[in-house]
């Protein structure tokens, strides 16, 4: 078979530095399309991108030939540099590290309505809540 066929996505959330909450609503919409370019430029595909005030939702789709820390780290890099050139958030920065998750097939649906629905779950469950329960639900111990 000489071609290679792949189906690979990753949910992906990262948090402003300290959790502050900093994106502001006036300029939020602009920071998930520049981040939808930037993947893009890079050959993949964002599917989903929202978020709440101090952290950003993902879910990217991936060829075999992309590394997906090198891709969150290009995301994470660049657009602190777009927001700080725009003077959206003169002092902004990302906090380190992320949470990536993978998606089959089945579950790309449902992973782009949570994203869709971020302002919704934050009125009932913080950042921190949030990303607890994705890392329980996998299978990874919560860091302290």
């Amino acid at each position: 078979m000489p071609s290679t066929y792949s189906c690979l996505h990753v949910h992906v959330i990262f948090s402003t530095k300290d959790r502050v909450p900093v994106i502001g609503t006036a300029w939020r919409d602009r920071l998930h399309s520049f981040l939808g370019s930037v993947i893009q430029e890079r050959g993949a595909q964002p599917v989903a991108i929202g978020g709440v005030a101090d952290h950003v939702h993902l879910l990217i789709g991936l060829k075999p030939i992309h590394a997906p820390a090198a891709i969150v780290r290009e995301l994470k890099s660049v657009s602190s540099k777009w927001i700080r050139e725009n003077r959206l958030a003169p002092a902004f920065g990302w906090q380190e590290g992320y949470g990536i998750f993978s998606v089959g097939p089945s579950q790309v649906d449902a992973v782009v309505r949570y994203i869709a629905n971020q302002e919704e779950h934050h009125r009932t469950h913080t950042a921190e809540e949030e990303f607890r329960a994705f890392l329980r639900k996998a299978g990874l111990v919560s860091p302290s």
